[in-house]
Order: structure tokens, then sequence, then C-alpha cells
């Protein structure tokens, strides 16, 4: 086996380039993954920006997740064999030919799909887990709203929520991508460029847990629309990160508002939410109620039109990288 592998690099302000790098190997509680596939992620267009270095001990290549087959494990690995097709959730090195996964962070891949579709589930779906069902609490017959519809996340969302028993809206960009969200299980698409998502959620009688990566804009209009005891769950602040609140409302009506980042949680925590996606996710997939939306598939040598497809905002689903094809 060679000792050097294919790898994105990224410089700030440069255009991805690929080259050459040592292969890694696995020290104790590792798995090495010969990668099939890599998902493509909004914090990987962050970082790449300069604003989102990677935690201490992680890669400093870009790629929160990928798919493959595992070629090594290291000392103290007992959950997983060479050969076994699997999904990992990275600290980063996703783009390359070879990825180092902790042990608690590997999930198998789901035999009902690729291993290209299987590349674009752990960082979407245990984003999701965390903060609906985790922090956000969602109980079947609530209300969710989740704005992004049409994004990873949101394609996500949106079909894990309505299997889980919940009554799911959406907000996306276009009457098309409202459509999408009404096809995977969402009850109302909602156009935000021609529809006032306030009005209709209001009508519908407010919500009780709201996923938002929208940030700012919408803050005031999310606490108008949840409903006593309701949840507001931030994962990212697209359009800005700074509001000003009247805590009187948060008080009267005895809100939570909660947000969270995956990549810088401990091992340990990513361990227990990966156990807790095998455990309620995958068998939503094993039964065909939750399929990932794949948008477009990329060669690995093509990264920067993958990520000029994320940065169009053109895209519905996930954005697949394929580094091999085997």
């Amino acid at each position: 086996m060679s000792k050097h592998m294919k790898a994105v690099r990224s410089v700030v302000g440069q255009p991805l380039e690929l080259i050459s790098l040592e292969r890694p190997s696995p020290g104790p509680g590792q798995v090495l993954i010969r990668v099939k596939a890599a998902g493509v992620n909004r914090p990987d267009l962050i970082q790449r920006a300069g604003r989102y270095p990677p935690p201490p001990g992680a890669p400093d290549t870009l790629g929160l997740e990928a798919s493959g087959w595992v070629e090594a494990v290291g000392a103290g690995v007992t959950s997983w064999t060479v050969g076994e097709a699997v999904t990992a959730l990275l600290p980063g090195g996703g783009y390359a030919e070879y990825a180092l996964a902790p042990e608690g962070s590997v999930l198998p891949a789901p035999p009902s799909l690729s291993l290209l579709e299987a590349a674009g589930l752990p960082e979407t779906v245990l984003t999701v887990w965390n903060n609906v069902f985790e922090m956000g609490r969602l109980k079947p017959g609530e209300t969710f709203l989740v704005h992004g519809g049409a994004s990873g996340i949101g394609t996500t969302a949106i079909q894990i929520a309505a299997a889980w028993g919940a009554v799911v809206y959406a907000t996306a960009g276009s009457d098309t991508k409202s459509r999408l969200c009404e096809t995977l299980g969402a009850r109302r698409g909602i156009n935000y460029r021609t529809e006032d998502f306030e009005d209709i959620i209001k009508s519908a009688g407010g919500a009780d847990l709201i996923l938002d990566m929208v940030g700012a804009p919408y803050f005031d209009k999310n606490l108008n629309i949840l409903r006593d005891m309701g949840r507001l769950s931030y994962i990212a602040f697209l359009h800005g990160a700074k509001v000003e609140a009247d805590i009187s409302r948060i008080m009267m009506k005895r809100l939570t508002i909660t947000g969270s980042t995956l990549r810088i949680r401990t091992e340990a925590y990513k361990a227990h939410l990966a156990s807790g996606v095998r455990d309620h996710v995958w068998p939503m997939i094993g039964s065909g109620r939750f399929r990932p939306l794949v948008d477009s598939v990329f060669p690995l040598a093509e990264a920067n039109a993958a990520h000029e497809r994320m940065e169009s905002g053109d895209h519905a689903g996930k954005i697949i990288l394929e580094v091999t094809r085997d």
C-alpha cells in the first residue's frame, strides 16, 4: 500500500488544490477508513474562508463526514473489523483517500443505501438528532418548523421528524423547493420570498420547536410564533448573529433558546449521539421512512465546483464528493 494519498488542501483566499499527503495511521481508539465518498457541508466553506479553524488535534484538511471501508484499526478498537462498509463523523480530513475517525463516531453503512448516499449522513443526521431530539425534545404530535428546508440539514430534519410523528413545516427559497419539502413529509412548504411564514404558522396554531440556521432576521418572528414552552434551536446564523431581545416575551411564554456546534464536542458525546442515531434513525432508513436526498456528486478533483454549488444556494439536499470509483 502506498504511504501517500490524494487529499484536498484549503488555503484561505485560494482555490482548493488536490495534493499528495502522507497516509495516516490509526492510533489507539481510531479507525482508518478507505474513503469512497465525503459529504460537503457549510462548515467546510467557513473553514476554507478562515473563520472556522479545526479543533486541536484535528486534520487541517476539509471534510467532516465520509463513507468507505475499514482499512485498519488502532489499539483497543473492538467494534469494527477490516473490510466493513461504514460511514463516520470526522474531526476533519474527509476530502482524502483515507481518513481517521474515533471508534465511537463510526456507524455501519446502511445496506439499503449506496456509499455515495451514506457519505452524507453523519454530520447532518447527528446535528439533527442533537438539536431536534436531544436538546429540542421534539415529541410526536408537536409542531416543528425547520428553516432552510431544502438544505441537507433541512431535508434530513423534515423526514426524521415526520417519521417521528411530528407535524412539520419548512421554509425554502422557491416554490419548487417548497413542494420538495412537502414530498419529504412537510405538511406545508413555505416560500419565504413570497410568503410570510409568521402568518402561516400562527394560523396553524404556532410551533413547539423551531430549527433555525438563518439567524438574526428571523429571531423576532420565531419568538412570535412559538407556543408556550416552545423551543428555538440555532445551528447557524447565515444572515447575522446579533439580535436585540425583549426578555419579558421569553419569560412570559417560558421559552427555551439553545444553540450548538458539533465539531468541538467531545468524542464521548459524539459517540453518545451516534448510538442514539443507530438506535432510532437507522431503523427509519431500513424501513424506507428516511432516505438522504443527494443533490449532486462531484469527483474529488472538482471540489471547487462542489463548493460553488453550495455557495450558489441552488442545491437541494446533500452535495457529495466521490473520492474513489470502486
